[in-house]
């Protein structure tokens, strides 16, 4: 189990993404300092979604929050020892939330506010970070003096991400709005945090099925994904498109949660991926791509996919998707980032009559390497806002006419057919 966990952190398409939580002490206080905490989202294509993201630490010593922008805790925790001013927070291991969109401008800073939701720096590089400040109180006045807290958690917003202990660096330098003055922070510590989708959740969330002109095959995901029907521990996990009860369930208890209310099929996945190879040309081949969303009560907004396929070197175009080509292996360009375009196709709806966005892309072939045989025109992985969708398994696939084992079977007993015939006629020459 442990192997499978350490397995599970290590994107090989995205082998440096980490979150980094960077604490700059701007200022020294009677009793304190105040502090920007900011969250950089360095993944290339995993987003932090809604509800968004939750930060915990223990404190090292009885430090107590005195007030806060951009953020708030989620409990004060017990003050009665504090007589007058009465801190935000007490408790030895806060947790803090991002505020809300809205906020007035008077409890704002640059980068908050946002509901907790950061992008990935790859789709949305301007909003890729958040950040809250705070005033430390009972804490050093001095970098000889403060402690470092321990034991960050953060959840974004489910508990994929273990969070290593915090480390001192080199202070944070800043240019001036005018970009003719550097100064920098007076202490500065950096805690990383790596994903795994194992403990982010523990069955898949998206599968993949394939389809092609050459074959009238089409594989579907494989059986019970993510979950299966007939679950007896999860009665009423998922609904039928026109069940009269659909909308009394939508509206049922956990609306307002983010718990996935998947529609009823065999799969039982909130998302689905369909890699349709569609057109053979002289020089090129074309693929349909279709993002289902099963899910009845999540708008995925900001959605990307990130496909592995080794002629994405020769990508010629993307015709309704954002393109943008990884290279996690190096000089090796097989891995494409593809997301929607800007009020048009960057939001995913719900489950139902529009949950569905579709692209097709246009690749030209390479002599030599380009073929249709043995399933070589599917993709290898395909993740899904960073999570590695489950593909069917390769004996499934869709294969060439000519390529199954009946026309083999039937060239080998034709040849020995006419070497019979011979020795049969040789017998009586």
């Amino acid at each position: 189990m442990e192997n499978r966990k350490q397995n599970e952190a290590y994107d090989a398409l995205d082998p440096n993404g980490n979150i980094t939580i960077k604490w700059d002490i701007m200022s020294w206080t009677p009793d304190g300092y105040v502090a920007v905490v900011t969250i950089f989202n360095f993944q290339k294509y995993r987003h932090i979604q809604a509800p968004g993201w939750t930060l915990g630490w223990t404190w090292a010593k009885k430090e107590v929050i005195w007030s806060m922008l951009g953020g708030q805790t989620t409990e004060q925790g017990d003050c009665s020892r504090f007589k007058g001013n009465i801190p935000h927070c007490c408790k030895k291991n806060p947790t803090v939330v991002d505020l809300l969109p809205g906020t007035p401008y008077n409890q704002q800073i640059a980068n908050c506010c946002k509901g907790g939701v950061i992008n990935s720096w790859v789709q949305d590089p301007a909003n890729a970070a958040s950040s809250f400040q705070l005033s430390v109180g009972s804490a050093g006045t001095s970098n000889k003096t403060v402690r470092v807290p321990k034991n960050f958690t953060l959840k974004a917003p489910g508990p994929g991400y273990t969070c290593g202990p915090a480390k001192i660096v080199r202070p944070s330098k800043f240019k001036t709005a005018d970009q003719r003055r550097e100064t920098q922070a007076l202490m500065t510590w950096n805690v990383t945090c790596m994903y795994s989708q194992f403990l982010s959740q523990k069955t898949p969330s998206c599968c993949v099925s394939l389809s092609s002109f050459y074959n009238e095959t089409i594989v579907p995901c494989p059986t019970c994904t993510c979950g299966c029907q007939n679950n007896i521990t999860q009665p009423g996990s998922c609904v039928e498109g026109n069940s009269p009860y659909l909308a009394s369930a939508i509206a049922g208890p956990g609306k307002n949660s983010f718990t996935p209310l998947v529609q009823c099929t065999s799969h039982m996945c909130p998302i689905r991926i369909h890699w349709h190879v569609k057109l053979n040309y002289k020089e090129y081949w074309r693929v349909k791509i279709t993002i289902t969303n099963f899910n009845y009560r999540m708008n995925y907004s900001q959605w990307n996919l990130v496909v592995q396929h080794p002629n994405f070197d020769n990508l010629t175009q993307s015709f309704s998707f954002n393109y943008m080509g990884l290279t996690p292996y190096g000089s090796i360009n097989d891995t494409a980032m593809l997301w929607g375009i800007k009020f048009y196709n960057d939001l995913l709806m719900q489950a139902g009559p529009m949950g569905n966005v579709q692209s097709e892309l246009l690749f030209r072939k390479d002599k030599a390497t380009f073929t249709f045989d043995k399933g070589w025109a599917f993709p290898r992985r395909i993740y899904f806002n960073g999570d590695n969708c489950v593909m069917p398994p390769p004996d499934a696939y869709p294969w060439l006419p000519n390529a199954s084992s009946r026309p083999i079977i039937s060239v080998i007993q034709t040849i020995m057919a006419f070497l019979a015939s011979l020795a049969f006629l040789s017998a009586f020459a």
